[in-house]
């Protein structure tokens, strides 16, 4: 089940103020605190808050979330991600989408994108872009994860070792400020690093939930990134990393731009910045 409005907008607030009162939140919104406790209890629930004495505060960031729920999670954040990364993927190109929720709304993005070869290890892409008539699709061989329905192992990474693309577009479960690009699930990661090494240009998706976890696996660090979408300025530490690495940030806001806007095409195939 989707997350209400109002649970996008009390999780938005404890990532912001890191706890969250119950009758503070009932003042905000304009409802009893039974309302707000069931807000929370559900929250709590589903890993994304823990309670506290009088409210709750944002999870431990060390768990993985379900992905139905972090599909629920900051839905119009990751779909202006996926809009605005998007924007910097021409038509007449080949790329590789790997498996998260944010690349997913990429995918959806890229609907009316013509002429591209697409490669992904996601089958949740492959139903995303199905109809889209001057789209080839090519989707990765190896072990299908049921819970998210990502292809990962080593017959997926000897896949994807096949191909030299001209973008790739990956999105991470956790992004330190020293710029490390980290993940839970060692196969995923193992995938995630083929596809970086084998593309010309990369995008890095991720919402501001992404600077607040820590997971174990490093994918790669920054100096293997060209661009990082996002709906939240990063934190300065890991600004510096991307100034350091050379690394273009864009910062979506409510409106749908990034900081290239999200209705700029490059032409070609030759997108270098």
């Amino acid at each position: 089940m989707s997350l209400t409005p109002r649970q996008n907008e009390m999780l938005a607030m404890a990532r912001a103020s890191g706890r969250l009162s119950v009758d503070g939140l009932a003042r905000d919104f304009a409802v009893t605190p039974q309302t707000i406790r069931r807000d929370l209890n559900d929250l709590c629930g589903r890993g994304l808050l823990t309670r506290v004495h009088g409210g709750a505060m944002p999870a431990n960031g060390t768990a993985n979330v379900a992905y139905e729920e972090r599909r629920a999670m900051a839905f119009a954040e990751k779909a202006r991600i996926g809009a605005a990364a998007a924007a910097l993927i021409p038509d007449s190109c080949s790329l590789i989408l790997n498996i998260g929720t944010t690349t997913e709304q990429v995918a959806e993005a890229l609907r009316e994108h013509r002429d591209l070869v697409v490669i992904t290890n996601n089958i949740n892409v492959v139903s995303v872009l199905r109809g889209s008539p001057t789209t080839e699709l090519i989707l990765a061989g190896g072990v299908v994860r049921q819970s998210d329905g990502g292809i990962v192992g080593e017959a997926a990474v000897d896949f994807i070792r096949q191909f030299k693309v001209d973008w790739a577009v990956i999105g991470a479960s956790a992004l330190d400020e020293d710029g490390a690009i980290l993940d839970f699930d060692y196969r995923e990661v193992s995938v995630a690093r083929a596809i970086v090494e084998n593309a010309r240009n990369t995008i890095l998706v991720a919402d501001r939930s992404k600077f607040e976890r820590s997971a174990p696996v490093r994918i790669c660090d920054l100096s293997r990134i060209d661009h990082v979408v996002t709906d939240a300025e990063p934190p300065a530490r890991f600004r510096r990393a991307c100034t350091r690495d050379g690394v273009s940030i864009h910062v979506t806001t409510p409106d749908g731009d990034g900081n290239r806007g999200a209705n700029e095409r490059p032409e070609g195939n030759d997108a270098n910045e």
